[in-house]
């Protein structure tokens, strides 16, 4: 024998991991998306919802980004949530159905959310619409 088996090994996992679980990883994405949106203007999507959360992770994530000035909330198809975190431009997008079950939630790396931006089919009725309400009459037409 060669009294190996009497020295006492004791294993444990490094703090920060304990702490950060999944978020950390995903702080590190936020990061490299932060740099390639000001290098490139290349925005980056992270779909929360793929990724596996130990218990915590999600919430410890969210408290790590904090919450910014900036909120709006769409409904179409169900509410959609959306605030910017305390980190500019690092955006949160959380999308429930119409019963009010979470169905997407990803963290937008951008200017501004992308679900924010008019799409093409409405802008292209803009002015069709505006100039039907010029042309009635009474409040806003003459």
């Amino acid at each position: 024998m060669s009294g190996l088996e009497n020295i006492a090994v004791k294993i444990e996992a490094p703090p920060v991991a304990q702490e950060w679980g999944n978020a950390l990883p995903i702080l590190h994405e936020i990061r490299h998306g932060l740099e390639r949106l000001a290098t490139t203007g290349e925005p980056t999507l992270i779909d929360l919802r793929a990724i596996p959360f130990g218990p915590g992770d999600e919430e410890r994530l969210l408290a790590r980004l904090g919450q910014g000035e900036v909120q709006a909330q769409i409904q179409a198809l169900g509410e959609t949530r959306i605030w910017e975190s305390a980190i500019p431009a690092v955006w949160l997008v959380d999308h429930y159905n119409p019963e009010g079950q979470r169905i997407a939630l990803h963290i937008e790396i951008d200017r501004i959310p992308g679900i924010l931006f008019t799409q093409p089919e409405d802008l292209a009725e803009a002015s069709g619409r505006l100039d039907a309400l010029l042309s009635t009459k009474g409040e806003g037409g003459n």
